[in-house]
């Protein structure tokens, strides 16, 4: 209304002038008074929204749940890592909030492979803008720092179901804080672990960890650092021990197709090839049983050939090595000798002639290798006269020779049956308190009367027991003579978390332990808090209570913290939100407390223990007490830290800096630390391999199975079940143990040998599989033959590290089912047995193999 064009139409009358100056003059007003909703209404479109787009036709995985700058950076370090094989996947952050200034930067950094959009998971609209339904997976990270971890649970499990909702054919992996929540997700339709949906959980994982550490003391370390990716590269900076524990630190966990040169050999002849000729350790191989069925992962297995198309779990510095074991054809690299020149040769016939030619051979190797001029059994031991073998004259039951079993089943051993069978040794842990061998009538089937195992026969299985028979006070705990054992101090209120103590003690309870190997486990804690716990512990056996406090001197003398095989620290408190780095105190106090601890006189030797309850007397073989150390300082000691940065209070003689990164401390280093964080890299190694996660669950729980899980799931505990050959047959399965190179039949080759030659021992007498080293740390301080000494871990050293006497070796042991009780174990008389360390590991009887 105002002067259009050049003015040729504009108002003629004074009034119409006036109108139009008042016009124009409130029409500025009122614009000029909408502007800042304008404004607002513009801003409001967050730079975060919009819709994800895959132009370069890249693959992209959605990461949602407890999403801050500390869980991403620790998360995008591991996944992005420079030592992964061919990383071309785009990161897509889905969260509510937009990210802070500190986020924005590290965004900003990795813009190329990394997207961030805001939006919730339960909004349909907003699983549509991430491209869910497209995504290579979906990684649900869980917040392990949460005041309450079952609300942290239900929140994260809540958004699985919205994205199943949306895409029921989203491979989903999540984190959870607590065990017993995973039974909610096998309550979702399309949940299925086969089409790779998978549950990191933390409190089973973390426990597990630590219960592994309580057989072979530095085990946690070692496989947190296998399963994260590490660049650590040795530097003459760095003291001895430092370059030794960081190269170590540089080996992860890889799978790999093994070549058609190892086919028809056995595990054993596989896992020696690999290792003296391709400089890689061959853990484990994935078998496809003859029925058909899934897929399993068998560890170290005895007396079974290779399949063409094996997988095989490998450890190694990086995915380039691994490819080694696919490349090696026996035709073209049997004389090399350098691995790095292993590459994929150009050999035509291989495939057709060669194949067979190395199946042939690979056979004859196996029928002719001789130990000390004894025939090898199928798992690679040496029979002797003392071992329960059948006469070389057994028959199989159809009459016609005997056949090595081709089946990758590790308890499908050829049944054989001698011909004067012997009645079965039997071992009774219940009359009067201790191991009884029994020579039970022919007629009698004891396997099928009495419940010795769970219903899967993974596990030591006992009646329900009431808490209140296995409770101690602490003149009943001194009046017991406890000797390797585990003591649990545990920190929590009548209303904390539950963490879920079955995940420590069940590994402890596994079946492929005999009875009598079995540490007795003492918690010592608030009664009240351990009574919420105990319907899942009620079924596993040798547990007792100690009502008391972990602070107390008064508690841990009455439970001879000093002749335990590990003391482990934990709090089941909630972290402060005033002060998180205070989350540790009581756990830091407890473990400078034990170590300021004096031990001498001051101990009660009872010599009978004719007067404390029946209850109690069921603890093994606890008479022969071995000499503890003398100073609370080489007391074996795990200790679980909320907070990393609080590691640094653990050891005092340390010179580690305060930002030091928790792997590379010295408590971390020597096993004596453990922190949940972790196990952050796991969600990324589960996306890349879902088989690193089954192999590793595998090793740290004693062999939880999915079956298991469901048992568990009805929350009513471990059923017992009668034994019957499948589930005794559950039994033959490999465990982490640890030997000592001080004494026993390897004695002689911590005298200056290199680690090829223990391995190459190790694994042809007695089916070890050697996997690394717990060394001193300080010896010009220690004694040789101190096994309390402060150690460090030493994964999968080359094979010319020159070994010691004092050192200790990790393995992987073979079950020995004629391993019995016998009274004389222990006193150092038994000149054929291999000694395990005195923290544990638990060592075999190899004369009484079967």
């Amino acid at each position: 209304m105002s002067t259009v064009g050049y003015g040729d139409v504009s108002c003629q009358t004074v009034l119409g002038k006036m109108f139009l100056i008042l016009f124009i003059l409130v029409g500025l007003a009122l614009f000029a008074s909408s502007i800042p909703e304008i404004i607002d209404l513009i801003g409001t479109r967050s730079k975060y929204g919009g819709c994800y787009k895959n132009e370069r036709g890249r693959r992209h995985i959605v990461v949602c749940g407890h999403i801050t700058y500390e869980s991403v950076s620790h998360f995008l370090k591991d996944f992005l890592h420079e030592d992964r094989e061919d990383v071309d996947v785009e990161v897509v952050f889905l969260h509510r909030a937009e990210p802070d200034l500190e986020f924005e930067g590290l965004l900003k950094r990795q813009h190329t492979r990394v997207k961030y959009f805001q939006g919730s998971l339960m909004n349909a609209m907003d699983l549509e803008r991430a491209k869910v339904h497209e995504a290579d997976a979906c990684l649900v990270l869980a917040n392990k720092y949460c005041p309450d971890p079952d609300a942290e649970d239900a929140a994260n499990i809540m958004r699985v179901i919205s994205m199943k909702n949306y895409c029921e054919e989203s491979r989903i992996i999540i984190q959870l804080m607590q065990y017993h929540n995973k039974a909610y997700l096998l309550n979702i339709p399309s949940w299925d672990w086969k089409q790779g949906d998978d549950v990191i959980c933390l409190a089973e994982l973390k426990l597990g960890f630590i219960a592994q550490s309580c057989l072979a003391p530095g085990f946690s370390t070692m496989m947190a650092n296998l399963f994260a990716m590490r660049s650590g590269e040795p530097s003459d900076d760095m003291q001895a021990w430092q370059n030794d524990y960081i190269q170590g630190t540089g080996c992860e966990m890889y799978t790999e197709t093994l070549s058609p040169t190892f086919t028809g050999m056995t595990f054993s002849q596989a896992s020696e090839l690999c290792f003296v000729k391709l400089k890689l350790l061959l853990l484990a191989v994935e078998v496809r049983p003859d029925d058909g069925g899934d897929t399993k992962i068998s560890i170290n297995p005895r007396g079974s050939k290779i399949p063409a198309n094996t997988v095989g779990f490998f450890i190694a510095q990086s995915a380039e090595e691994v490819k080694r074991a696919w490349y090696y054809c026996k035709a073209c690299h049997e004389d090399v000798k350098n691995e790095n020149q292993i590459k994929k040769c150009k050999c035509k016939n291989f495939i057709g002639g060669m194949m067979v030619h190395s199946v042939l051979k690979s056979q004859q190797i196996g029928q002719h290798i001789t130990t000390d001029g004894k025939p090898v059994q199928p798992n690679g031991v040496a029979a002797t006269k003392s071992g329960l073998q059948p006469p070389p004259t057994a028959v199989a039951k159809t009459g016609s020779p005997v056949k090595k079993s081709v089946s990758m089943k590790e308890e499908s051993a050829p049944e054989i049956v001698p011909e004067n069978p012997r009645a079965p040794i039997r071992q009774d842990p219940m009359r009067n308190g201790h191991p009884v061998i029994v020579q039970p009538a022919s007629d009698f089937d004891f396997e099928k009367t009495e419940m010795k195992y769970d219903s899967t026969g993974m596990f030591h299985w006992t009646p329900a027991r009431s808490i209140d028979d296995c409770i101690l006070d602490r003149n009943q705990a001194a009046m017991t003579v406890l000797n390797g054992h585990v003591v649990v101090c545990l920190f929590a209120h009548s209303d904390s978390p539950l963490i879920g103590l079955r995940n420590l003690v069940m590994p402890l309870r596994a079946s492929n332990f005999h009875f009598h190997e079995l540490k007795h486990v003492v918690i010592v804690g608030a009664v009240d808090y351990i009574k919420r716990e105990w319907k899942t512990l009620q079924n596993l056996p040798k547990i007792s209570v100690l009502n008391g406090s972990p602070l107390s001197r008064a508690d841990l003398r009455a439970v001879n913290v000093n002749l335990c095989d590990m003391c482990v620290i934990l709090s089941a408190k909630v972290p402060s939100n005033d002060d998180p780095t205070l989350a540790d105190k009581e756990a830091i106090l407890a473990s400078l407390n034990i170590k300021a601890m004096t031990f001498g006189d001051i101990i009660t030797n009872i010599e009978s223990m004719g007067d404390s309850k029946d209850a109690l007397n069921n603890m093994g073989d606890t008479t022969v007490k071995r000499p503890g150390p003398i100073y609370g300082t080489n007391v074996p000691m795990i200790t679980e830290l909320v907070n990393d940065s609080n590691v640094q209070f653990l050891d005092q003689d340390d010179d580690d800096d305060p930002d030091t990164e928790l792997y590379l401390t010295q408590p971390f280093a020597c096993g004596t630390a453990f922190a949940v964080s972790v196990l952050d890299s796991l969600m990324s190694t589960t996306y890349f391999n879902q088989n690193a996660l089954t192999l590793i669950r595998s090793l740290i729980t004693g062999g939880a199975t999915p079956e298991l899980e469901l048992i568990l799931a009805e929350g009513a505990g471990l059923r017992g079940g009668y034994s019957t050959p499948e589930t005794l047959g559950n039994r033959d399965r490999c465990r982490v143990g640890q030997i000592s190179l001080t004494e026993g039949p390897l004695a002689k080759y911590g005298e200056g040998a290199k680690y090829i030659d223990l391995f190459v021992a190790a694994l042809r007498q007695y089916g070890m599989l050697c996997i690394g080293l717990y060394r001193i740390l300080f010896r010009d301080t220690s004694t040789s033959t101190d096994a309390s000494s402060k150690r460090y871990v030493i994964t999968n050293p080359p094979n010319d590290f020159n070994l010691l006497p004092s050192d200790q070796v990790f393995v992987l042991m073979q079950f020995d089912p004629g391993m019995e009780y016998r009274p004389g174990w222990g006193d150092g008389k038994t000149g054929d047995r291999i000694p395990r360390s005195s923290q544990g590991g638990g060592g075999q009887k190899k004369g009484d193999a079967s």
